[in-house]
């Protein structure tokens, strides 16, 4: 059976790949955007449709018949798909949107003879869709690695025989078997055998948890060397991992405040155009006493400076370019939306595991008993423990490299059930497990030293492993998920620019109060499963606004959902946090998010900026057209001019 770093990498390479490992290829990247973009049926359509247009327009002087033929090809070409669009609209939820307004106003230049003019209208609107659907393309993809987490099969034991079946049909009570590295199927009660599993996909914790009789796990954890007999306490649909698929389903199809926004006033906007055009055709004759055909051109007029070329792209192109220019940093952004809610960022929430903490424990202690010396010690210990597979002990065994300390061959080496590791090093045997021995020391004083050393190492957060030589306590050794030296910058950062910083983590209270002191965090919630980092991403929300959630792991995946904007780690993190995320940090790097906050916010007054410009001029040339009159040739390059002044605007962000 795969396991989760295995499935975790194939869902990152799903994502737009970098050329190492450590450090993104951008030119490799930029090759794939492009077949990409190429690739999008929008785009190959508006670029069909400029072209014909210049066609048109080069055929103007040879052949008027070519000259509209070309025109009447070029309209097809960028207006189809908009128009498509517009009358399902139309027929199915008896709304006007703006793409019939579009094919409408251009259809309208047509029909008093301004094609080229309309044919730009329609090519400026095809391509500003085809930006935004290819941005905004496949923004989440569904759940699918997160199921692929999801284990199948389960070896269920029954009158003493194996038999492999679907975990569907798991019922409580049945006896499971799973085996070393194996994904374990069912939440349960384990019955017989000890193992350490790795719990990191569902509470978050830094390293595996050591399992025996009577203990609980979760389906979706990794189980370590040992070999588990599980009495299955919940059905697959209850499982906690089950709950974690529904959490994300649920925040997936929660629609954005802003979008329904949009959607109203688009319809909103689209009636009154027209209902407004058709007033003026119609009405005009009788109420200002206007030939029909000078209300039809005033009409036309009107429908062309009253397009809303100007105002759509006074908020996507802003949009687009913060994310180039993120893209750059190698901040990927999922589609504009996302950009903009990150300008309204109140609170960012981290994670603690893999995303302000390395992900991986470090010897930060290492106590040698009077007699022994540190190195020999460090030694002794790493040469007992460079067979196992457990993190702690990889991570005394590189301690060891790191310090230049040579390892020696151990004899004897075996694994004590839910205790430790013992084995034989230049003749003595030496143990190192938990610290539970210094109860049964026979010595008070001696154990009462110890654990006072075990208290203040444990108080600081630390994992706390005590060494035996034969029956004599050597040392002591601590280990912790120690801080990524980016953590303190980025979140300092983040509380000059006004914005709170928070943690939420599956790990212990004592270890999560250490970690949120020396980074400075402001806000520090742990011991949570994955409901409950939703609650509190919910109760933030509330309280502060707007939130970024950044996470690396499955067990985050429903509060990345949950969030304003999700954000994922995409080095570190998992497929699912990938895949939900709406923002990727494809280099990790932490000390980015206050700057794109700062981008972000940037592009929101942009973005104001070119509203209240596009619509002051469609309000001009709309006066403009009913007091002096204007010639539909101003009116088209008044429209267009403004769009072009609004784009030009909202390009600065690429600096």
């Amino acid at each position: 059976m795969e396991n989760v770093q295995k499935i975790a990498a194939k869902a990152i390479k799903e994502l737009p790949s970098s050329g190492s490992a450590n450090a993104p290829n951008p030119h490799r990247r930029r090759r794939i955007d492009l077949r990409s973009m190429l690739l999008n049926k929008e785009m190959q359509a508006a670029i069909l449709s400029g072209l014909l247009m210049i066609g048109g327009w080069a055929f103007g002087h040879v052949s008027a018949g070519i000259s509209v033929l070309l025109y009447i090809l070029s309209y097809a070409a960028g207006g189809w798909l908009k128009a498509k669009e517009g009358v399902e609209t139309l027929i199915k939820e008896r709304e006007l949107d703006v793409n019939l307004l579009m094919v409408a106003a251009a259809m309208g230049a047509a029909s008093i003879g301004y094609w080229n003019e309309g044919a730009m209208l329609i090519f400026i609107f095809a391509l500003s869709g085809a930006l935004e659907s290819y941005t905004m393309e496949r923004s989440r993809k569904d759940i699918s690695s997160l199921m692929a987490l999801k284990p199948e099969m389960a070896l269920r034991i029954e009158d003493g025989r194996m038999a492999l079946v679907s975990i569907d049909e798991l019922k409580v009570s049945d006896l499971i078997l799973v085996k070393p590295g194996e994904l374990i199927p069912a939440d349960g009660i384990i019955q017989k055998g000890s193992s350490a599993v790795n719990q990191a996909s569902i509470t978050g914790e830094s390293v595996p948890v050591d399992k025996a009789e009577g203990d609980e796990v979760f389906a979706g954890t990794l189980n370590g060397e040992g070999v588990l007999y599980i009495e299955v306490t919940q059905t697959s649909d209850a499982t906690v991992f089950a709950k974690i698929i529904r959490l994300v389903e649920e925040a997936e199809n929660e629609v954005p405040q802003s979008e329904r926004f949009m959607q109203r006033f688009e319809g909103i906007y689209a009636r009154i155009v027209v209902a407004a055009t058709l007033v003026i055709i119609f009405g005009a004759p009788f109420v200002l006493g206007w030939s029909f055909g000078m209300s039809f051109y005033k009409a036309m007029v009107f429908l062309v400076v009253a397009s809303p070329c100007a105002l759509v792209a006074s908020i996507m192109p802003a949009l687009l370019s913060a994310i180039s220019n993120r893209a750059r940093r190698g901040i990927l952004f999922k589609g504009g939306a996302h950009m903009e809610n990150m300008a309204l960022t109140s609170v960012v929430a981290f994670d603690k595991t893999g995303t302000l903490t390395a992900g991986e424990p470090q010897v930060t202690d290492l106590i040698a008993a009077e007699g022994y010396d540190r190195l020999d010690l460090l030694a002794a210990i790493a040469s007992v423990e460079q067979l196992s597979e457990h993190p702690l002990a990889k991570a005394i065994v590189r301690q060891a490299e790191i310090e230049g300390v040579e390892t020696l061959p151990a004899e004897s080496v075996t694994s004590v059930t839910g205790w430790g590791m013992e084995g034989i090093v230049a003749g003595k045997t030496w143990r190192i497990g938990k610290t539970d021995v210094l109860d049964r020391l026979d010595d008070r004083a001696e154990a009462e030293r110890w654990k006072r050393q075990r208290s203040i190492l444990g108080g600081e957060g630390k994992t706390v492993s005590v060494v035996m030589d034969g029956e004599r306590v050597a040392g002591l050794v601590a280990l912790q998920d120690v801080v990524r030296p980016q953590a303190i910058a980025a979140v300092r950062k983040l509380q000059a620019i006004g914005v709170k910083v928070a943690m939420l983590t599956g790990d212990r209270g004592e270890t999560a109060q250490v970690i949120g002191r020396q980074i400075g965090v402001d806000l520090i919630y742990s011991d949570l499963l994955p409901e409950e980092k939703v609650k509190y991403v919910k109760q933030l929300r509330e309280e502060h606004g707007h939130v970024v959630m950044v996470g690396d792991g499955v067990n985050d995946a429903p509060a990345l959902a949950t969030a304003t904007v999700g954000m994922g780690m995409g080095m570190s993190g998992s497929g699912t946090a990938l895949e939900v995320a709406d923002v990727v940090l494809m280099n990790d790097n932490i000390e980015e998010i206050a700057g794109t906050i700062k981008l972000a916010r940037r592009a929101r007054r942009i973005v104001k900026q070119n509203l209240v410009f596009a619509i002051s001029v469609i309000v001009l040339l709309m006066a403009g057209n009913f007091v002096t009159g204007i010639a539909l040739p101003l009116g088209v390059v008044g429209h267009e001019g403004s769009t072009i002044l609004v784009i030009l605007n909202a390009l600065r962000l690429l600096r």
